[in-house]
């Protein structure tokens, strides 16, 4: 007869299951149970160039928006050419004819006029204006930080539109110095050779003020009240306190602030195209203006981009030298 299995046999049979488990424990697998593997990284992940993988799309657009229309202007500077029809492979003659031209020399000078006016005045008065606010904690700085920051928010185009009515005959700048009995000021600003490019520089100095002040508020925000506190304990006044404390700490925010506001010294274009076109004569003719002028107004494409090319250069080495005064130790 087929026996069948009793109901006293099945505690028996649990027993090892429940002394594998322990007092109250979770149970454990047996010790023949596969153990599951650890998933190996994949060859590509391993390899050196794994990182350069992460940064080819961002570098193929870059290549094709800034790269290669460099190295066609590049091209474009060893020829004469009209921008249609044939052209002249010229060599290096385009560049050896700027070292000899009156008017390319003189954009070069009224970019680094532009210069002072674009980065030295805006860092200074930047630097005095951050350190009162730092100082004196100013309520409600989110409102102050959205106002200043506003020029750089519009279009350029307004602005230019803006400033050129007050800087007309009848404008709002003339009517004040009438009212303050200063008639022999009054002039049509951007019409006088020797006003025009002050007034489009003061421009810029309005329009990257407001940059600079927030580059630097934003450095001397992460300055810790303990050095302010330890220095005043030593007697130091407002003036040694920025000198000690707060000039030093914002270091790299000065070095950023000066190279992107060089850089838009030195390429600005819509503002001296929309307020005087270079003129009156040649007074605010810059490097950028030169390259528009001899392009499409002179019809010389390859004298045209040998000033770009040139205008590159000159962007990128004063912009290293800056960088490298920065990053000294003090």
């Amino acid at each position: 007869m087929p026996t069948s299995s009793s109901p006293a046999a099945a505690p028996a049979d649990r027993a090892p299951a429940r002394a594998a488990t322990g007092a109250g424990g979770p149970a454990q697998p047996a010790s023949g149970a596969p153990r599951r593997r650890r998933r190996r990284p994949s060859p590509v992940a391993r390899t050196a160039a794994t990182p350069y993988l992460f940064l080819l799309p961002a570098f193929a657009v870059y290549a094709a928006f800034s790269l290669y229309p460099l190295l066609r202007a590049a091209q474009f500077s060893l020829y004469d050419w009209s921008g249609f029809g044939p052209s002249t492979f010229v060599g290096l003659s385009n560049y050896l004819d700027l070292a000899g031209d009156a008017a390319f020399r003189a954009a070069i000078g009224h970019a680094l006029v532009l210069i002072v006016f674009y980065a030295v005045l805006p860092l200074i008065v930047g630097l005095v204006l951050a350190a009162i606010l730092r100082r004196g904690q100013v309520r409600a700085m989110g409102i102050f930080r959205t106002v200043i920051f506003l020029p750089q928010v519009i279009a350029l185009v307004v602005i230019a539109v803006a400033w050129r009515q007050i800087y007309a005959p009848s404008g709002p700048l003339n009517q004040a110095l009438r009212a303050l009995g200063l008639d022999s000021l009054a002039r049509g600003w951007l019409g006088d050779p020797g006003a025009a490019l002050p007034a489009v520089g003061f421009i810029g100095t309005w329009l990257e003020m407001g940059l600079v002040m927030l580059l630097l508020l934003a450095g001397m925000s992460r300055i810790p009240n303990d050095l302010y506190e330890a220095v005043r304990l030593d007697g130091a006044g407002p003036v040694r306190e920025f000198l000690a404390i707060t000039l030093p700490s914002v270091r790299g925010e000065i070095v950023v602030a000066l190279v992107l506001t060089i850089i838009a010294a030195l390429k600005t274009f819509d503002l001296v195209y929309l307020t005087t076109s270079g003129g009156p004569g040649r007074a605010t003719t810059v490097p950028s203006y030169e390259v528009y002028r001899r392009a499409f107004e002179l019809k010389d494409v390859g004298s045209a981009s040998a000033v770009a090319i040139v205008l590159t250069l000159l962007v990128f080495v004063i912009n290293l030298l800056v960088t490298r005064i920065g990053e000294r130790p003090a």
